[in-house]
């Protein structure tokens, strides 16, 4: 493996520079240890790193890490992916590319204009697992400080909130440390957001949401791919479109266009912000990436 790695901080589904949901991407010259990327991604503290090699077949692999556990998904570090390629040259304006995953494979392209202020577009498609109706946990809405209209689970692990749209869902506490059971492993908190509050991509946004997840190590996501795969669904069928908008009211607030893609599956565009653009030490504190552990490929 090569001593020094080419990596990118990018600031996924930014409204603005220094917003969005900040990824790590790290390009590899062939697959690493399971133990050296946990604690790269550790080390580098972001919500999630990505890593990506290409392998012998020339397929581009994807995984993804929060400081503490692998994900199986994760939308924000995609869109952080696919313009760290474009930024390392590997993809042009137009062009499309599968990212091979755990969760399968997963269609990319960078948008063939940049936007007015000179930021790349790019778009992804995420499987959309669907939402199955639940009974409201006891105490949920104590925690939240909220009345909840209607709850939902998923394959996917996520939990999923609905609020009334007269809650100020950018003011509410956060309840991560509150959280109980599956609601631990990632709840969004969604309603529909105000007309004219949150104009994105040429249009109000439709609907907002925060997301959760303190069982993943993530307190708070601030911008959340995956989260709005799944719930974009929903909300195409309330409004009877097939595009939708959705925000994210963290502290780093943003946001993407949803559209449908086909049977589960849904497309997110969004614009990326590059922070900083340099190289890691890959023999850091005398680790060979190789030796932490058995490469484990896909």
């Amino acid at each position: 493996m090569q001593e020094l790695l080419p990596a990118v901080l990018v600031e996924a589904f930014a409204s603005e520079p220094l917003q969005g949901n900040g990824a790590a991407v790290v390009l590899l010259d062939q697959p690493a240890g399971d133990p050296w990327m946990q604690g790269m991604a550790a080390s580098l503290r972001q919500s999630e790193t990505a890593f990506l090699n290409r392998d012998e077949r020339g397929q581009w692999r994807l995984r993804w890490f929060t400081p503490t556990c692998e994900v199986p998904l994760c939308g924000h570090a995609t869109l952080a992916a696919t313009l760290a390629l474009a930024h390392w040259g590997h993809l042009g304006p137009g062009d499309h590319l599968s990212l091979a995953s755990r969760s399968g494979a997963l269609e990319v392209a960078l948008t063939p204009q940049p936007t007015p202020d000179g930021s790349m577009r790019a778009s992804l498609v995420l499987p959309s697992s669907g939402l199955q109706p639940e009974p409201v946990p006891a105490r949920l809405e104590e925690t939240l400080g909220s009345a909840i209209e209607a709850y939902w689970s998923s394959p996917l692990g996520y939990r999923v909130a609905l609020i009334p749209a007269r809650v100020n869902l950018e003011a509410l506490a956060s309840p991560a440390r509150r959280l109980e059971g599956a609601d631990r492993q990632g709840l969004v908190v969604m309603q529909a957001a105000t007309p004219g509050l949150r104009p994105l991509l040429g249009d109000d946004c439709d609907y907002q949401l925060r997301f959760f997840a303190p069982g993943l190590g993530i307190e708070e996501d601030p911008v959340t791919g995956s989260a709005h795969a799944l719930v974009a669904p929903w909300w195409m069928q309330q409004l009877a479109r097939d595009v939708v908008r959705g925000w994210q009211a963290s502290a780093r607030r943003g946001g993407m266009l949803c559209e449908a893609a086909g049977p589960g599956r849904v497309r997110l565009t969004g614009v990326g912000q590059l922070l900083w653009d340099g190289r890691i030490n890959a023999l850091g504190a005398g680790c060979d990436p190789l030796a932490w552990d058995r490469a484990v490929h896909l």
